[in-house]
This record gives C-alpha cells, structure tokens and sequence, in this order.
C-alpha cells in the first residue's frame, strides 16, 4: 500500500490575535499533518484554542508565527477563491436562507468553481446530484430548509461541502445537538467520504466514544502543550486520552474502552461471567456499594442468575438490581 497523500502541514505554529502591536498567544508549538483518504478528530476542552486553530488551518485567521502547507505551498499565497475550492468548511452556525432548497444549497457548494453569473453547467449539476446521492439525501432534494429535522440538516451541510470538491474538508461539531444514531450516522458518513472519496476530513468533536469508533487520527489538543497526534488506539495505549480528562475525577479505561470515574479499590468479590463484571461495577458504584466493610461477594452465573455471599448469608437473585437491593436492605 503506497503512502497516503500529504494535504496540509504545520510545524510550531504559535497562534493568536494581533491587535496592533500586541499580540494574544493562544497556543503554540502546534505541528500537525492531514492526509488523504483519513478521518481526523480534533479533540480538547472548551477554550483550549480548537476554534483558533480552524481558522488558521482555513486561512480565516494566519498563525502568528509558522506557515500552514496546502500541498506544500504555504496557505497565505492562494487567492480566496482558490483556496475555496481546495478547502470547504461546515461550521456550527444556523443556516439564515431557511426557504432554500435542499437542490439549491449543495448547489452553492459550487460557487468557487461557476462564474460571476453562479449558473451551473451539466458538469456542476451532475457534482451536486453525486454529493447528494453520497449523502443519502436524494428523498431531500426539493424539501426546503426549514422542513429538515437537525440531522438531515446535517448531512445536506455535509452534501453541500461535498459538491466543492476539494482535497480537505473541516467541520466545527457536526454532531452537535444530534441524537444518538444521527451521531453515528454522520461520523460514519464522513468516514466513508473520507475513504472513498480520497478527502482529507478533520472533525472537531466532544464525542469520545463515536470518535474512537470512527476516527483514523486524534490530535488532542490542551493547554500550553504541543498536539498530542496519532491513532486513537495508540493513545489509548499510552494514556494519552487522560488529557481529556479532569484527572482527580475521571479516567479513562483501557479494559472497558470508556471514561469512567476514579474511584477507590472495590473491596466487592465478583466472580463468574466477566464480560457481565463491568455492568455489575457500575451498579455497585452508583450504588456507592463498591467498599462494604463485611466480606461480599458477587458470583455472577449468567443474565439471570447471580449468588450473592454477605454476611454470612447466601442468595440467589435474578437480576443486578435485585443484588444491589439486597445490599441496601442489609443494614451496611
């Protein structure tokens, strides 16, 4: 397999405002790489400077020291109308042309490559028509904006940066305010663009989980300190997700591959099926049951059976709750 294409670079950028002389640092040595064919996720908490670095990575607002590279050459020599049709850019912001149509909007992807007049020849058409197809939106095309719930609004935004084609796409929380299966269903789609289409695509995102489930790059950003970039399982494996994290209260669990809070030792015996522990844990501590001072423990047999030894005393339950019931009764 031959090396993916390299779309955009940076090496120690430092990045901020100017405002006249004085200049406002918001991060810096930031170094970076996106390559075709891959799906980044951009993660980090609120006002770590993720926004900061969209801009520059856009050209909306340059790095105050370092070049940003699209394709090698740096990002500030390109003209903004080519820089549109090799950059296209979903942000958070509510769409104000609420009575367009969905045809209509992707067809404003378009607006880099048409002429002053914006008409669409045959080849522009059949690029809309394609983006809309990629995104499974074709039942859309004549609905009107304002008759969209926010998961299809989000995929149309998706159609519409499509229908640009160029080599980078960049979305600012695109499962933001989503259910849950509309979640999946996007960051899904945008891995399947990503990879079929060739795009380079970098996602901001708080969704951890989906993001580990998608992703085929992390760069986690944090305060005063470089990117930490690679895949998500090798900074699983290196404890990196843990600058996510407030770390006297959270942590993230390599054998249950989620975050969970720090707690003390469970002093509970668990025994039996492992792969029903983890749902037992949890039980136990949001039951605040974790530590018992008498010896307890949990044989788990299976769904619906479970022998409980406290106290001296044996039971045979059917379920987690009737455990953590008996528990409680029990006079802790």
């Amino acid at each position: 397999m031959s090396d993916l294409k390299t779309i955009l670079k940076a090496n120690n950028l430092k990045l901020g405002y100017r405002k006249g002389p004085k200049e406002t640092v918001v991060a810096e040595n930031i170094s970076f790489e996106l390559k075709a064919g891959e799906l980044t996720c951009l993660l980090g908490p609120n006002g770590v400077g993720k926004s900061t670095l969209l801009k520059a990575i856009h050209g909306q607002n340059p790095p105050l020291e370092g070049d940003v590279l699209l394709e090698g050459k740096a990002l500030s020599s390109f003209e903004q109308r080519c820089l549109a049709r090799k950059i296209s850019v979903v942000l958070t912001e509510k769409i104000s042309s609420a009575n367009l149509t969905v045809g209509q909007l992707v067809g404003l992807g378009r607006t880099p490559h048409t002429g002053w007049l914006g008409r669409l020849n045959p080849a522009d058409k059949m690029i809309v028509e394609n983006a809309i197809s990629v995104t499974n939106t074709q039942y859309l095309h004549d609905r009107r904006l304002s008759e969209l719930s926010d998961g299809q609004l989000q995929k149309v935004m998706i159609a519409r940066a499509l229908a640009q084609d160029g080599e980078l796409m960049i979305l600012d929380e695109p499962t933001a305010h989503l259910d849950l299966v509309n979640r999946y269903e996007v960051m899904h789609l945008l891995r399947e663009i990503a990879q079929r289409q060739n795009k380079a695509i970098l996602v901001v995102t708080h969704d951890l989980d989906i993001a580990i489930d998608t992703a085929d790059q992390f760069w986690i950003m944090q305060c005063g300190a470089p990117l930490s970039t690679g895949s998500p399982e090798d900074l699983i494996l290196k404890n990196k997700i843990n600058l996510l994290l407030p770390s006297a209260i959270l942590q993230f669990s390599k054998e249950l591959g989620k975050v969970e809070p720090i707690v003390d030792r469970i002093t509970v015996v668990i025994d039996g099926v492992m792969e029903l522990r983890k749902w037992v844990i949890l039980a136990l501590r949001k039951a605040n049951l974790e530590r018992l001072d008498s010896f307890t423990k949990i044989t788990i047999n299976s769904e619906k059976d479970f022998t409980l030894d406290h106290q001296g005393h044996i039971y045979q339950l059917n379920s987690i709750s009737e455990v953590i019931q008996k528990l409680k009764k029990s006079g802790l």
